[in-house]
């Protein structure tokens, strides 16, 4: 493995993130919408340095399955338990690639009429887009790598580095 981010490094992109997401939701309540697995310690990170008030659920989502190239078939295998009607909801994922799951998951979120929906994703991968969609909030763009640590993993392993590795 080859290390892309440093721990010190993502915490400076994840404090940059919050300073921008807290200044456009001043005054306002966000309800945190973590996708798991592999956002779970970028979306605890960023929920502290955020200096609005939060609330926090999750939804998983399965596209990977076991290998290391998403199968283009998304799957819900847990639904959010807050109602979204009338809130402000900041959808955080780890990593955007080919939009797929983005694109899914915003199509059944808009149904619950939020008061607004953004995204915030840790890692984007422009290069690899199969649809249109583009993060609201953004930490690092990287290029067509499968990366693994801060939460992200190859079949469930490397998600408690503390930086993001490149697996050759």
């Amino acid at each position: 493995m080859k290390r892309l981010l440093g721990e010190k490094e993502i915490q400076r992109g994840v404090r940059r993130l919050a300073r921008k997401i807290s200044r456009d939701f001043e005054g306002r309540e966000v309800l945190l919408v973590g996708i798991l697995k592999g956002a779970f310690i970028f979306m605890a990170d960023l929920a502290r340095m955020l200096a609005v008030p939060v609330k926090m659920d999750f939804v998983g989502l399965a596209s990977y399955g076991a290998g290391t190239k998403s199968a283009g078939e998304i799957r819900l295998t847990k639904d959010l338990e807050t109602s979204l009607k009338g809130k402000d909801v900041l959808v955080v994922e780890d990593v955007i690639d080919t939009g797929l799951t983005m694109q899914y998951l915003f199509r059944r979120l808009k149904a619950r009429r939020p008061r607004s929906l953004k995204s915030v994703a840790l890692l984007d991968k422009p290069s690899r887009r199969r649809v249109r969609f583009q993060a609201d909030y953004v930490g690092f763009t990287i290029e067509n790598h499968f990366v693994v640590g801060y939460g992200l993993d190859c079949n469930e392993e490397y998600r408690n580095l503390p930086g993001i590795y490149v697996i050759e």
